[in-house]
């Protein structure tokens, strides 16, 4: 199955894509949570009664890509890891990692598919990273290797966007990996019983060109690997996001940034692909926003 949620106008909807439809699961399935985090909760009697609202035919539309947003729009945490492909550790120069490479994209990163993507006023170093996204679909720890796929509720599309030179000083990653709008999600989470994540095919396009080129046959560590080396640190939580490592192939290494009016394409066979324009964020402003609350009683 592919699941997903869209924007409209009475709010977001968990939506299940068949073909070029959708079917509102808020409709056919109107017992179900209105979230894909909360249909996911329930295991598999959520997911059977997602089959359920597509065997009825009720409650569908034509699919609207323009209103697809992140399928998981706000994950409990957002795992990243580094230096994971080998023909990219080998374009660096690093010696091979003996364990992963962790960091963390903050929420703000989260967005959809389709949608512009800012080169920051601050820094003309943008950068794309093509990754297989995993989402957790039970809550688990210290989970093993071998049981690792059952902790898993699909797989959807991530382009790490990463600002180069804020993610290089300093030491840590995270800042240059957690601009506004910079972890592009989409354009659905694909179940696991449709794919076999170690042999897909990935890569990235800009203005045409192919500028990466693998397959995740070539992850160092898999995604079972990374599950349990996760698990071993922190509870993980349905709707966790984890994006698996970029191939070799990005811009830093040739000094090839990103800039306005590029169009940026990452594909996955089986999944599909998600597509950025890249535009210029309007010069820095100072702005500090008033109290969101108010004092009552």
């Amino acid at each position: 199955m592919r699941l997903a949620t869209v924007r409209t106008e009475a709010g977001t909807v968990a939506v299940a894509v068949v073909g070029d439809e959708v079917v509102d699961l808020g409709k056919a399935a109107p017992g179900l949570p209105g979230t894909l985090t909360g249909i996911l909760a329930l295991g598999q009697a959520g997911l059977d009664a997602v089959s359920a609202a597509i065997a009825s035919g009720a409650a569908r539309s034509a699919l609207d890509t323009s209103a697809l947003m992140s399928p998981i729009p706000d994950p409990p945490k957002f795992w990243a890891i580094g230096m994971n492909y080998a023909e990219h550790v080998r374009e660096t120069g690093k010696p091979f990692p003996e364990f992963p490479t962790v960091f963390a994209k903050m929420p703000n990163t989260v967005t959809g598919p389709y949608v512009d993507v800012e080169r920051p006023a601050v820094s003309d170093k943008l950068d794309f990273e093509c990754e297989l996204g995993i989402v957790i679909g039970k809550r688990c720890r210290h989970v093993s290797r071998e049981r690792a796929h059952e902790v898993i509720a699909g797989f959807t599309i991530v382009n790490d966007y990463s600002v180069r030179d804020f993610q290089m000083r300093g030491g840590q990653w995270v800042l240059g990996k957690s601009f506004d709008g910079h972890g592009v999600v989409g354009p659905w989470l694909v179940t696991p019983d449709e794919l076999d994540p170690h042999s897909l095919g990935i890569r990235t396009i800009v203005n045409g060109e192919i500028r990466q080129n693998s397959n995740t046959a070539n992850l160092i560590f898999d995604c079972y690997k990374l599950i349990e080396e996760l698990s071993s640190a922190a509870t993980l939580e349905v709707g966790d996001l984890i994006a698996t490592g970029t191939p070799g192939g990005v811009g830093v290494m040739e000094d090839r940034f990103l800039v306005p009016g590029d169009l940026v394409r990452v594909e996955i066979d089986g999944i599909g692909h998600v597509e950025n324009r890249i535009v210029q964020e309007p010069a820095a402003k100072e702005w500090i926003d008033g109290p969101t609350a108010s004092i009552t009683g």
